[in-house]
C-alpha cells in the first residue's frame, strides 16, 4: 500500500522531522525530489551553515537501530536471534521486510511493534531501476559489460539470503506463517528492499552506513547545492553548501559520489551521470584452464580474481595482483606446501623464492619484482590481461539479442547502452595501451636475450631428437 507524497509533511511533524524552507515533491523527470520554497543563500567563508532539513537520531536506520528495536519488540527479537544477527545490511533488510509485511494487503499482520518506518516505507517508490530488478528482457543489455557477472552473482546471493531467512524462521510459528504461508512477502520483496537500501543508503560521519528518512529523497547532481552531515545531537542534517544560492522552486541536490565508476553508479542507483563518473571498470579474471596449480592459487588468493582498468588524466592504467600469481609456476620459484599448525590442523602456505609469502599474497605484484627476469613475467602478465580484455570487448561488440521495445523500459535502455559505450571505449584504449607495452617489452634487452636462449635450447632439443632417430637401426 502506497501513501501519497502530500502526506509526508504530516508524518514529518509527527516524528519531529523539520523542513526549513524546502519540501519533498514530484519532480519533472526524477521522481521525488526536494525543492526550495524560497530564495536561499549560504554565506561563504563563515562557520555558519544554513540548515534545510533535520532528522532525529532515533529515526536513523542502521544495524544498531535494529538491535535497539529488537529490545522493545519481543517477536522481532525472536526472528533476529533465529536468523543470527547478520552483518549490517541483512539486519536492516530484515527489519524493513517485517515493516513491509505489516503494510501488506494480503493479510492482516499483527506481529511485532509498529514504528515510524512502518509508515515511511509506504512513501518510498515502488520501482527502483537498479539492474537487479531489471526484467529478463532488459538484463541482456548488460551482456559483456562488467555488470553481467556482478548482477548474476548478486541475485544468487539475495536468493540465498531469503532462503536462509525462511529456513531460520520455520521453527517460530508467527514468522513461519509470514514467510511460508501468508504470501505477505516474497523473494521479489527482498530484491526490492535491497534495491532501496543500495540506492538510498548514506555514509553518515557518526552513525556510518544508514538510511535516513526524507534526506533519502534528495537527488544527485554533479554540481550539488547541498550536503548532509550530523550535528552535535546526532541528528542527520541537510545543509546548503557555503557560497551557494538557490532560487524558489529550484531543486536541492547532493552528490552521490564522484569516485564511482559507471557500472557502480548503475548498480547502486540505477543511472549513470557522465559528468561526474570516472572512467574505470573491474572485470573478472579466470585462471588458465590448463594450470595444474590453478585451484591452489585461487584458494591462496582468497577472493575473486579481478583486473582493474581506469583512465586517469587521459592515461590508461590497470592493475591485477592475481594476474601475476596466475603467470608464475614452480620453475619461477612458486611453491605450495601443506603445513601443520599448532592445533593439529593443516594450512595451505604459499612460498615465493623459498620465502613464506602467504600473508602477502594479495600484493603478489610487488613480490613478483624479485622474479629472475621481471620483464619476462611482466610480458606474460600483459599478454594474459590483454587477452582477457579482448574477450570482454568481443562480447560487448557482439550484437544484442533482438528485443521488443515495448518490453524494455526507456531508462534501462538508455543507461544500459551508455554503460556499453563507456566500457567499449575504455577497453579499446586499454587493449591498445597493452599492445604498445607488449611491443616495448619484446624489444627489451633482457627479453630478447631470454627468448633467444629459449630458441637455442629448443633448437638443440630438436637436433638431439633428430640424431636419436638417425641412430635407430631397428
Amino acid at each position: 500500500m502506497a501513501l501519497p507524497i502530500e502526506d509526508l509533511p504530516a508524518w514529518a511533524r509527527l516524528n519531529d522531522v523539520s523542513f526549513d524552507n524546502v519540501e519533498v515533491t514530484n519532480t519533472k523527470d526524477k521522481g521525488y525530489g526536494v525543492l526550495s520554497q524560497k530564495n536561499l543563500t549560504a554565506p561563504e567563508g563563515t562557520v555558519e551553515t544554513l540548515q534545510l532539513l533535520a532528522v532525529p537520531h532515533d529515526l536513523i536506520l542502521n544495524s544498531l537501530a535494529v538491535e535497539e528495536h529488537a529490545k522493545e519488540d519481543r517477536e522481532f527479537k525472536q526472528l533476529l536471534d533465529a536468523v543470527g544477527h547478520h552483518p549490517h545490511r541483512v539486519n536492516v533488510l530484515l527489519f524493513l521486510l517485517v515493516q513491509l509485511a505489516r503494510n501488506s494487503n494480503t493479510k492482516q499482520f499483527h506481529v511485532g511493534v509498529s514504528n515510524p518506518w512502518t509508515q515511511y516505507l509506504q512513501f518510498l517508490p515502488k520501482t527502483v531501476l537498479v539492474p537487479t530488478v531489471w526484467t529478463e528482457d532488459e538484463r541482456p543489455l548488460l551482456r559483456g559489460t562488467s555488470l553481467e557477472v556482478a548482477v548474476g552473482a548478486k541475485l544468487r546471493a539475495l536468493d540465498n539470503e531469503f532462503e536462509m531467512i525462511r529456513e531460520s524462521s520455520s521453527s517460530i510459528p508467527c514468522w513461519k506463517d509470514l514467510f511460508w504461508h501468508s504470501g505477505a512477502v516474497s523473494f521479489n520483496d527482498w530484491v526490492h528492499l535491497d534495491a532501496l537500501y543500495r540506492s538510498r543508503c548514506l555514509e553518515l560521519p557518526k552513525s556510518g552506513e544508514s538510511m535516513v528518512p526524507c534526506i533519502d529523497m534528495i537527488n544527485h547532481s554533479s554540481n550539488p547545492s547541498a550536503y548532509y552531515d550530523q550535528n552535535s545531537e546526532g541528528k542527520a542534517v541537510l545543509l546548503l553548501r557555503p557560497g551557494v544560492s538557490i532560487s524558489k522552486d529550484q531543486e536541492v541536490t547532493i552528490s552521490y559520489g564522484d569516485t564511482k565508476s559507471a557500472a557502480e553508479m548503475l548498480f547502486s542507483y540505477g543511472f549513470i551521470d557522465p559528468e561526474s563518473t570516472p572512467e574505470s571498470l573491474v572485470l573478472p579474471l579466470a585462471p588458465f584452464p590448463d594450470d595444474p596449480l590453478a585451484k591452489a592459487k585461487l584458494v591462496a588468493f582468497g577472493k575473486a580474481p579481478k583486473v582493474h582498468v581506469a583512465r586517469e588524466s587521459g592515461t590508461i592504467r590497470w592493475n591485477s595482483s592475481f594476474a601475476y600469481l596466475q603467470c608464475v609456476n614452480e620453475e619461477d620459484g612458486l611453491d605450495f606446501r601443506i603445513l601443520q599448525d599448532n592445533d593439529g590442523g593443516q594450512q595451505l602456505r604459499v612460498f615465493w623464492q623459498d620465502e613464506d609469502v602467504t600473508d602477502q599474497i594479495s600484493e603478489f605484484q610487488k613480490l613478483a619484482q624479485t622474479h629472475p627476469v621481471p620483464e619476462i613475467l611482466r610480458l606474460r602478465v600483459v599478454v594474459s590481461v590483454q587477452e582477457n580484455l579482448e574477450s570482454h570487448l568481443e562480447q560487448l561488440k557482439s550484437d544484442l539479442p533482438p528485443h521488443d521495445p515495448s518490453m524494455v523500459r526507456e531508462e534501462c535502455l538508455k543507461h544500459g547502452l551508455l554503460l556499453r559505450q563507456i566500457e567499449t571505449s575504455l577497453l579499446e584504449d586499454a587493449i591498445q595501451a597493452l599492445e604498445q607495452e607488449k611491443n616495448s617489452l619484446l624489444e627489451a634487452e633482457n627479453v630478447v636475450a631470454y627468448l633467444g636462449s629459449m630458441e637455442t635450447s629448443n633448437s638443440d632439443l630438436v637436433g638431439e631428437e633428430a640424431s636419436n632417430e638417425a641412430d635407430d637401426f631397428s
